[in-house]
């Protein structure tokens, strides 16, 4: 039996699942080893990866993305999956910037604008999507605003939405003030020190345009809306930095309003603590995605972005980090739990939910984070 015929029918029992992925590398090595060729399957062995970095927003999203996903995805393949967190998509952007091709591999971004800014700096990847057959499973929407940035091609997946709406705890401010003051109740002098907010420039000027009458995605009265920047930091106990902190604040008590991300405040809700949560009207909506940054190991990154796209997969992750699947729920069957989760759209449309543009918020990020920077310090 020549080396070519060998190795064809060892990769003929990978494909029908006779052998599973580590053993079929096992068997190409030792082939290699035993006959002292090159194997024409060699690069697939040198090129296979043992792990695969992921970086997301910690807390119980990376809970879930443990439990449910990487757990049982190294089980199957027995690639591991090597997971770190970070606070804000700015500080997770410069740790990339600073580091070796290859050494992040997955992150979870959240923000078109986030996708469009790596791409601008060279960082994007070119999937192979026929390695992603469950892709098709997702709504065609959320797949095409990114598309639209590569040129038709994609570096990421869409894995789950949501929005940065306000939450608010019960004990002290009603339902009927909420939807009577939206997001003005952040800018509130009757609620001085018990304020929260998110130290994300791009948050603080969305809700500085809904407090001034503004569209967030076109700001006509910069200093109004700076001036509702300067109103809230002076009132507010301070800025939170993650979902960790914006939760242990809620649930402490120690503010009483802020804006938040809808599955955490979800969760807060789930463990019994009486917070409310609205979206005003031109709310920050969003999408999150995996994506894979180049110099990564395809194959693999494919391979899981396959995994966790799985109904069963995507569906327990998101049950456990609380923001709706980018699964179409007019193809996907999404259980119980799912719909009722805020945010949810059961059109698979998302018609009801306003998001940034990123041209238009890439445009102004180096002079709107430069002069947040400077309002945080008290200018």
């Amino acid at each position: 039996m020549d080396n070519t015929t060998r190795y064809e029918r060892l990769r003929e029992r990978y494909m029908n699942g006779d052998i599973d992925r580590r053993g079929f590398l096992g068997l190409l090595g030792a082939a290699g080893l035993a006959y002292g060729v090159q194997s024409p399957f060699a690069r697939y062995a040198h090129a296979a990866a043992d792990q695969v970095r992921f970086d997301g927003w910690g807390g119980v999203v990376s809970e879930a993305f443990r439990k449910f996903a990487f757990d049982p995805y190294t089980a199957k393949t027995g690639i591991q999956v090597v997971d770190g967190t970070f606070g804000g998509g700015d500080e997770y952007l410069s740790r990339v910037k600073a580091s070796q091709p290859g050494e992040y591999n997955i992150a979870h971004l959240s923000g078109v604008f986030d996708y469009a800014r790596y791409h601008g700096l060279g960082l994007t990847s070119e999937l192979n999507e026929a390695n992603i057959p469950n892709l098709g499973l997702v709504i065609p929407k959320l797949v095409d605003v990114f598309r639209g940035v590569t040129g038709g091609k994609l570096s990421c997946v869409p894995y789950d939405y949501g929005t940065t709406g306000l939450a608010y705890n019960r004990k002290h401010i009603s339902d009927d003030q909420m939807q009577e003051m939206g997001a003005k109740i952040l800018i509130d002098d009757s609620l001085k020190g018990k304020i929260g907010g998110w130290s994300d420039w791009r948050t603080r000027m969305w809700y500085a345009a809904l407090q001034t009458g503004q569209d967030p995605n076109g700001v006509t009265d910069e200093e109004a809306a700076w001036d509702a920047v300067r109103a809230h930091r002076d009132l507010a106990l301070k800025y939170w930095t993650s979902g960790a902190e914006l939760m242990s604040l809620l649930a402490e008590e120690e503010i009483y309003v802020t804006e938040g991300w809808s599955g955490r405040i979800y969760a807060l809700q789930e463990q019994g603590h009486d917070i409310g949560y609205m979206d005003p009207p031109n709310g920050f909506g969003w999408q999150e995605c995996l994506f894979v940054i180049k110099g990564s190991p395809m194959e693999a990154c494919e391979e899981l972005l396959n995994f966790m796209l799985a109904p069963e997969t995507s569906i327990a992750v998101a049950e456990g980090q609380n923001y709706p699947t980018a699964l179409d729920p007019t193809k996907v069957d999404l259980g119980d739990k799912i719909p009722t989760l805020p945010a949810f759209d059961p059109t698979g449309t998302l018609s009801g939910l306003t998001f940034a543009d990123p041209d238009y918020w890439n445009g102004h990020e180096a002079e709107w984070s430069k002069t947040f920077g400077r309002v945080q310090k008290g200018y």
